[in-house]
């Protein structure tokens, strides 16, 4: 993961630019923990800290991808904190949702062009208690065109990569 780790930031501040325009300072690693790695920034003088991390696997029969990857955000300024997202590398099919499999446990997920979010602050709680308790989550989605994708994500590094985002944004 750590040769990923440059590309991996980029793309997280290209999708952080598009959700907050206003940036006072770069992502800052905090650190690369199994396969997650852990980030701080300042969006507009507010800290922002989130984990990420790649599909470890990817199956679908596509001809062009772009780069897919999982995003859990805290904003402590905004009391949001556990925020669950993924960028396909496509654009989903509209009104599709996502299913995520995490262990014993499926999640249904609203699609917004590329991203798949939660539908509520409970639900993306639930999922990340369900990504400490598992070693692998899996991500099935549709593009536009039809293609069925799935993604295996590894949650080894998962529970370390949340407890430094916490403490760096003070979040429990």
């Amino acid at each position: 993961m750590k040769h990923h780790c440059f590309a991996f930031l980029c793309l997280a501040l290209l999708c952080s630019a598009v959700f907050a325009p206003a940036r006072a300072e770069e992502a800052k690693l905090i650190g690369g923990f199994g396969d997650w790695e852990a980030f701080r920034e300042s969006d507009g003088g507010k800290i922002v800290c989130y984990i990420g991390s790649e599909p470890k696997k990817s199956k679908g029969k596509y001809k062009k991808r772009g780069d897919a990857y999982v995003l859990i955000t805290h904003r402590p300024a905004e009391k949001t904190t556990h925020v669950v997202s993924f960028k396909a590398g496509y654009i989903f099919q509209k009104g599709d949702e996502v299913d995520v499999i995490i262990g014993n446990k499926e999640f249904k997920l609203f699609t917004d062009a590329g991203h798949a979010f939660a539908y509520d602050q409970n639900a993306d709680k639930d999922m990340v208690k369900a990504m400490v308790r598992s070693a692998k989550m899996i991500v099935k989605g549709t593009s536009s065109r039809g293609t069925k994708t799935i993604d295996t994500y590894s949650l080894k590094g998962f529970t370390a990569a949340l407890k430094a985002i916490g403490k760096a944004c003070k979040v429990k």
